[in-house]
């Protein structure tokens, strides 16, 4: 199974056209971001609490989602 992360670097974009795109470049640009992560708790938690550029906790929810889905 691939990191979360690694999903979703598929969905960074020069000219982001969804909420998902902005989350995937603002992502690329957090050193900090657990980029081995497979575990729904621990990047709920750090983006919790580092996540500032997230508007809404929804959006990482409806990225979840997708990459369960793909690994499926």
């Amino acid at each position: 199974m691939k990191s979360f992360y690694h999903f979703l670097m598929k969905y960074r974009h020069p000219e982001p056209k969804d909420a998902i795109s902005v989350f995937a470049n603002e992502a690329f640009l957090d050193h900090s971001f657990p980029k081995t992560s497979e575990d729904y708790h621990e990047l709920s938690s750090y983006l919790e609490f580092n996540g500032h550029y997230l508007e809404s906790m929804t959006i990482f929810d409806e990225a979840w989602e997708l990459y369960v889905l793909s690994e499926s």
